[in-house]
């Protein structure tokens, strides 16, 4: 449960983002001569293993519009769920796992439908306590959303190939909010000490001395240290407060 709360819109169109770029370094390229015959041939290779393995990771979604469960009556469609399913594929790519692997499948499966039940479970919640996500407030995060691309066809582009309308989008955006909303409010987090962030930044020094990465000092880096420590509170917070929603949940899993 200690991915429910990051933005899943953000990390799919980042990772469209990435892909559009390369295709468009490798066409100015072409273009202008630079690139070898043995680049272009490494090229093309590249591009067919990425193809092949993204024909095997669509072969985990499900139809759009089937039942993937019921929760308190609440249906959650086929398309929710293939939202959450890219955003772990991606997360386990980076990770340097293979999520095509006959176990590693079946491990995705079974994190993105804990992740939509606690989502959905979180949601109704915030329902019920009147948290909501304004037009202003959707407007403010699609800008963000939209500041990487160079126009609004780029954006559309990456729209198109994350499989994305714009109310779709809009729909997750507002729900993204709504969450925020929710455990700012509901979920108390304490603070972050001192003692705390030293820990965390001898840990990374440590990390970073074993691959002869040399870490910044702890001033430059403190803020990002605090904010990753909060988060990781806020998580624990919010995943015991989805245990206790669960408690009294009823949860049908249809697939």
């Amino acid at each position: 449960m200690k991915k429910i709360i990051y933005p899943l819109i953000i990390g799919i169109m980042a990772f469209t983002l990435t892909a559009c770029g390369s295709n468009e370094e490798g066409k100015q390229l072409q273009k202008s001569g630079q690139q070898t015959e043995t680049a272009q041939t490494k090229q093309l290779d590249q591009e067919k293993q990425m193809k092949e393995i993204q024909q095997k990771l669509n072969k985990q979604k499900i139809e759009d519009k089937k039942t993937v469960a019921i929760i308190n009556g609440e249906k959650v469609s086929g398309s929710d769920y293939n939202m959450v399913l890219s955003s772990q594929q991606m997360q386990m790519q980076q990770m340097g796992e293979d999520p095509t692997s006959e176990k590693q499948a079946k491990q995705i499966k079974e994190q993105t439908i804990d992740t939509l039940v606690g989502q959905t479970l979180i949601l109704q919640e915030a329902d019920k306590k009147g948290y909501h996500a304004s037009k202003d407030d959707v407007g403010k995060q699609l800008a963000e959303i939209k500041k990487p691309y160079k126009d609004e066809h780029k954006f559309e582009e990456a729209l198109k190939q994350a499989g994305l309308g714009m109310t779709t989008l809009k729909t997750k955006i507002a729900r993204n909010i709504q969450i925020m909303k929710y455990m700012e409010k509901e979920i108390p987090v304490e603070k972050v000490t001192d003692k705390e962030i030293q820990a965390y930044y001898d840990q990374l020094a440590q990390q970073g001395s074993a691959s002869e990465q040399k870490l910044p000092k702890l001033e430059k880096v403190k803020p990002q240290i605090k904010q990753q420590l909060e988060q990781q509170k806020r998580q624990e917070q919010l995943a015991k407060q989805v245990d206790v929603l669960k408690k009294n949940a009823k949860v049908t899993i249809k697939i």
